[in-house]
């Protein structure tokens, strides 16, 4: 083994999608969940389950949306992916007959693996999954608000909300509350420190530029004791850079390019200005070949890293690199085949890999940082979510967080007895929560399916207004057929229950507690 060098690495992933079950399937849809579901989760799982089998612990930080963790243990998601998985291996079968022998025995192997794995763990939902690993210190569970909503730009009843319903719809689902999380887009604002604290949480991500680019150590929030952890883009760019980032070389499989008889990606990237149909055919052997290269540089990366970093602060730092989930098998055909070998490969090098937890336990924690509005987006400040390319959703969602918001207030006022739980109030809840995922406006934004994201947003919206409009009327029986209705949909967090939400805001919920009944 090599010289020990100082301080730690911590690796943090964040596993997020939008609500997609019931909303379509092709191009936008379901099959974004099935995709990622196939070429990320059951490959990272398996490759978590492995290291952890081999007695290493503390492998990273992983976190889990509550509501991704919705889908993946939704029956109808479920079957959803059976059914995905054996169209998959059809397509495989397809592929070779029509003569593309080798992409279609190399797809066929993945679908008949990926199978086998959906079948013997996951047939069930991920809950089991997840847990076993939580259980076995193999990883420190991240969690996060319900739907991941730009929480910097919600008014703070709801945002306190949905941050408490999240940390306990990760304890009923996994038997661990987390004490950190992955704050969505790693957004912020004055203040949310003081929420977070009172929640419960101890630590949360936010990108290397809201810490003034020093990122070496946590950073306690302003007067608070949470600790803020910035990504180290130095180390993270080696990975996920646009412009030279590991998954762009040339051996790698194009995730651009799509045989489309088949739906199956048939070329490796050869060359970033190589037109499609001119990419030269994908070769697993090669590509196996270019994760051993890049395996190495990313080690010898980041041991220099932490060399440098220790030497500049005079302690041992901590080197944060930090990614989407997606990015491992989804985005990057060979990510979870780099991931296993640099799990292994980093302690071999002499570096010590911990969780986030462990880094805030260990002391790597310098002094308070006065931490500025922010996020990991364009700019590091908010523009993807209120610039003005989406300022008419930013107007939808203070609009809709209005109505609902008054809408149940006066259906509170309107009580004479014990607050029972109504199924009214929690679907329009649950709608409000929907509209403002922040995923909404970065697709708008990015311009990656706007159409279907503003379709969404609208959607629910809709819903939201439908439902306060029945209540305001007095049409209780027509509320209550549209609630069901509405559920059928969108049913995720059955046990989601709007006596909860605050009175008013900073209030603490009533009445009983976030933990009864998430589901």
């Amino acid at each position: 083994m090599t010289e020990q060098v100082p301080g730690q690495f911590s690796l943090v992933l964040h596993s997020h999608l939008p609500w997609l079950a019931h909303h379509g399937r092709w191009p936008v849809g379901e099959e974004w969940l099935y995709q990622s579901w196939a070429a990320t989760y059951l490959p990272v799982a398996e490759v978590l389950r492995t290291l952890a089998a081999e007695g290493r612990s503390h492998l990273l930080s992983l976190g889990i949306t509550p509501v991704l963790a919705a889908q993946l243990d939704d029956p109808h998601c479920l079957a959803g992916m059976h059914h995905w998985l054996g169209n998959w291996q059809l397509r495989a079968d397809e592929a070779a007959m029509a003569g593309n022998v080798a992409l279609g025995r190399h797809e066929h192997r993945l679908a008949a693996t990926a199978s086998a794995e959906f079948e013997q763990h996951w047939r069930h939902g991920a809950a089991p999954v997840w847990r076993q690993l939580i259980d076995a210190e193999a990883i420190e569970l991240l969690g996060g608000p319900l739907a991941h909503p730009f929480q910097p730009l919600l008014d703070s009843r709801l945002r306190e909300f949905e941050l408490a319903e999240g940390l306990a719809d990760a304890r009923h689902r996994w038997g661990h509350t987390p004490g950190g999380i992955w704050a969505p887009e790693c957004g912020f604002t004055p203040g949310m420190e003081v929420e977070y604290d009172a929640a419960g949480v101890t630590h949360f991500m936010v990108d290397g530029p809201s810490l003034r680019g020093d990122s070496s150590l946590g950073r306690p929030v302003r007067d608070s004791e949470v600790v803020a952890f910035g990504r180290d883009l130095h180390v993270s760019y080696r990975v996920w850079s646009p412009k030279s980032g590991y998954p762009g070389h040339g051996a790698y499989r194009d995730f651009h390019h799509y045989d489309h008889a088949t739906g199956l990606k048939p070329a490796r990237v050869t060359g970033k200005t190589v037109a499609g149909p001119d990419k030269a055919p994908y070769d697993p052997e090669l590509a196996a070949a270019a994760v051993v290269r890049d395996v190495d540089d990313f080690v010898q990366t980041v041991r220099e890293r932490l060399i440098a970093e220790s030497a500049r602060i005079g302690r041992p730092a901590l080197v944060v690199a930090a990614f989407d989930t997606e990015l491992f098998g989804h985005w990057w055909h060979e990510g979870p085949q780099w991931l296993a070998q640099v799990l292994r490969k980093l302690p071999e090098a002499g570096v010590r890999v911990g969780t986030l937890a462990d880094a805030r336990a260990g002391g790597y924690v310098g002094e308070p940082v006065q931490l500025p509005d922010s996020s990991w987006g364009s700019g590091k400040d908010w523009r993807v979510w209120a610039g003005d390319q989406v300022r008419d959703l930013v107007e939808l969602n203070e609009d809709i967080v209005r109505l609902t918001l008054d809408t149940l207030d006066k259906m509170r006022a309107a009580e004479t007895g014990p607050a029972l739980r109504d199924p009214v109030a929690d679907q329009l809840l649950r709608e409000a929560v929907l509209t403002v995922q922040s995923d909404w406006a970065f697709m708008v934004s990015k311009d990656s399916a706007a159409g279907y994201a503003r379709e969404r947003a609208h959607q629910h919206a809709h819903a939201v207004r439908e439902l306060a409009a029945a209540v305001g009327a007095g049409q209780l029986a027509k509320a209550h057929r549209l609630a069901a209705g509405w559920g059928a949909a969108d049913g995720l967090f059955p046990g989601l229950d709007a006596r909860r939400l605050g009175r008013h805001a900073g209030s603490s919920a009533e009445p009983g507690s976030a933990a009864e009944g998430i589901t």
